[in-house]
């Protein structure tokens, strides 16, 4: 599952650009004064993979799309992929003191600050979409601020972060959950892997891909998603804080219903070596051009941060 040079190449340039852009972004927000903006700085730039920016460039660039051209749509996921960081640390939620081995951004400023710096990237990114230079075709800045909307809302990433809560036993009964595999995929289809989705759509909208190209990229991301869920499981298992950025072992304190739990470390293994098959699998119908689409697969399911 090992990745080849080019994969490690594409995703530092890929990290560099995007902090660049948003970083531009926050400067031109029109925040007041220096502890806002900072702290938005701090929720985005702090490092990070930059995966899902990534993928909507990947994917775009199937579809013969440059990179600055899909920049817009790529940074505006981010934003929203990092405010959601910055509020699942809080403590009402994940309570955690520890991102990308930096202290968290509630802890580096304070709560109030937090949820501010998180609500102004989850805005910025609908306002960098709006702009014309995320498209010249109006039409399409819809589709991409609909796509965005729909996966980071309450059918998303939001719906299933409460899924999340609810099975952890934070409400009612008080107790954990055990739910079935299938309700487990589910609920990360949602809370994870809605975003990894937005990726890909989010390139197929820019590249104008016909509806088979995008139900071809769709397998991909579905795969992926649950690919990197996987993972990211087994990480809380196996990983070392040091190593991973964050606090481990987290979800088993906490009860949390994982599929690790239900497969076993060799059985989720398995799960994931498939997983990174059905990615490839879909992408065949692009030959060569979807090279470093396959490496990600495989890089997501070997990852160790």
């Amino acid at each position: 599952m090992s990745a080849s040079p080019a994969l490690p190449e594409a995703l530092a340039a890929t990290a560099e650009a995007v902090a660049a852009y948003i970083d531009a972004a926050i400067a031109q927000s029109g925040a007041p004064g220096e502890r806002l903006a900072s702290a938005m700085r701090h929720g985005a730039l702090a490092g990070g993979k930059r995966l899902r920016p990534f993928l909507v460039i990947e994917s775009a660039a199937l579809f013969g799309v440059p990179a600055a051209a899909a920049m817009p749509a790529a940074a505006a996921l981010e934003c929203i992929h990092c405010y959601s960081l910055v509020h699942d640390d809080l403590p009402a939620m994940d309570n955690d003191d520890l991102r990308r081995g930096q202290p968290t951004v509630h802890r580096a400023y304070d709560e109030a600050t937090a949820i501010l710096a998180g609500d102004g990237l989850l805005t910025l990114a609908f306002e960098i979409l709006a702009r014309e230079e995320a498209g010249p075709d109006a039409e399409v800045r819809i589709a991409l601020v609909a796509s965005l909307a729909h996966a980071a809302g309450v059918a998303g990433m939001i719906g299933g972060q409460m899924l999340d809560l609810a099975a952890e036993g934070r409400f009612a009964s008080g107790r954990p959950l055990d739910l079935p595999a299938e309700e487990i995929i589910r609920l990360q289809a949602m809370k994870t892997g809605a975003l990894l989705r937005q990726a890909c759509e989010a390139g197929a909208l820019v590249g104008r891909a016909t509806p088979e190209e995008r139900a071809s990229l769709d397998r991909y991301a579905r795969a992926v998603g649950r690919a990197f869920q996987i993972a990211d499981d087994l990480l809380d298992v196996e990983g070392e804080a040091d190593t991973v950025g964050k606090a481990v072992g987290k979800d088993a304190a906490a009860g949390k219903a994982t599929l690790v739990g239900k497969l076993g470390v060799a059985g989720a293994r398995a799960e994931l070596a498939r997983l990174v098959d059905e990615a490839e699998a879909a992408l065949a119908g692009f030959g060569s051009a979807a090279t470093l689409l396959k490496e990600a697969a495989r890089f997501i399911a070997a990852r160790r941060n």
